[in-house]
C-alpha cells in the first residue's frame, strides 16, 4: 500500500484527470493513506455523486489553470482513445517541473511527452485496484527525477503492489498479462461454473462454488511463500480426480498453449493502439 509519509510530505497539487472507476479508486487510496484533500484537484467533466461529495473536503472540482496552483504531479486516467483532445487541455497544467504518470493502456511516454509534457511515468494497473489488491508495473522516462518517481510511487501504491522496469517495451507484455489478467480469471470462474451445470449442479450451486473456488484460491496463492505449481501439486493425488481433470487441462493442446495464444494476440493488440 501507498507510503503514508510520502502521501502527507507532498506540497504541490496532485491533480487527477478522470475520476471513472481506476482514477476514483487510486483516489479514495489517497485520501485513506493520508494525503490532504487540500492538495487534490480533480479534473472530470462528468462528475459522480461519491466525487463531488468530496469537495466538501476540500478536494478542487474542474478548477482552472490559476486555482490549481502549482502542479506537482498529473495522474492521468482518461479512456486512451480520449487523450489527444483531453491532453491538449491539460498540458497548461504541465510545468517543467510536473510529473505527468499515466495510467492508459497503449499510450507511450513518447505519446505523453508529445502532447502533455513535463517528466513522464507510464504505468499499467488492474482493476482489483477497486479493493486495494491491485498489481501496477511502471516505467519512467530519463528525466524524472527521484523525488518524482518516490511521489508516482506513493500515488501508484495506494491501490496495491508497485513494481518498476526500466524497460518500456516491456509495457505491451504486462499490459496483457495483468492489465487484461483479471478479465481471464472471471472468465475462468464463469466456465468453471457452466461446467459444473453440465455436469448436473444447479446452477446457483455451481456458480457458488466457482466463484468461492477462485476467490479463495487466489487469497491462498496471495498469503502462501510457495510457488503456484507448488500449490497445484499440494492439490493434486496420483490417480485422483484433480489428476484426471489436469490431464485435460495440461495435455496437448492444452491451457498452456492457449494461455500463450491469449498473452500473445493481447500483446500484439497493445502494440497496434500505441501506433
Amino acid at each position: 500500500m501507498a507510503n503514508d509519509s510520502t502521501l502527507k510530505n507532498i506540497t504541490g497539487t496532485i491533480l487527477l484527470a478522470g475520476a471513472g472507476k481506476m482514477g476514483g479508486a487510486m483516489l479514495t487510496g489517497w485520501l485513506a493513506g493520508g494525503l490532504d484533500p487540500r492538495r487534490v484537484a480533480v479534473v472530470e467533466p462528468y462528475l459522480s455523486p461519491e466525487i463531488s461529495a468530496l469537495a466538501a473536503k476540500g478536494v478542487a472540482l474542474n478548477p482552472d489553470v490559476t486555482s490549481a496552483g502549482t502542479v506537482e504531479t498529473m495522474i492521468v486516467a482518461v479512456k486512451p482513445q480520449m487523450f489527444r483532445e483531453a491532453g491538449a487541455k491539460l498540458k497548461s497544467f504541465v510545468s517543467d517541473s510536473t510529473a505527468v504518470v499515466s495510467i492508459m493502456a497503449g499510450t507511450t511516454i513518447a505519446a505523453l511527452q508529445d502532447v502533455c509534457g513535463g517528466a513522464v511515468v507510464r504505468a499499467m494497473p488492474n482493476t482489483p485496484a477497486a479493493i486495494g489488491r491491485g498489481i501496477t508495473v511502471a516505467v519512467a522516462a530519463s528525466n524524472v527525477s527521484a523525488k518524482q518517481r518516490a511521489v508516482a510511487d506513493a500515488l501508484l501504491r495506494a491501490t496495491g503492489s508497485v513494481e518498476w522496469v526500466e524497460d518500456e517495451g516491456l509495457m505491451d507484455a504486462v499490459t496483457a498479462v495483468s492489465g487484461s489478467g483479471p478479465a481471464y480469471i472471471f472468465l475462468l470462474a464463469e466456465e468453471l461454473a457452466r461446467a459444473g451445470v453440465e455436469a448436473g449442479l444447479p446452477e446457483a450451486l455451481a456458480t457458488k462454488l466457482a466463484r468461492e473456488t477462485v476467490a479463495g484460491s487466489g487469497e491462498l496463492l496471495h498469503q502462501s511463500d510457495l510457488p503456484s505449481s507448488k500449490l497445484r501439486e499440494n492439490v493434486t493425488s496420483p490417480g485422483g480426480t484433480t489428476a484426471a481433470a489436469l490431464g485435460v487441462l495440461m495435455g496437448e493442446p492444452g491451457l498452456r498453449d492457449l494461455m500463450i495464444r491469449a498473452i500473445a494476440a493481447a500483446t500484439k493488440r497493445s502494440k497496434e493502439l500505441a501506433k
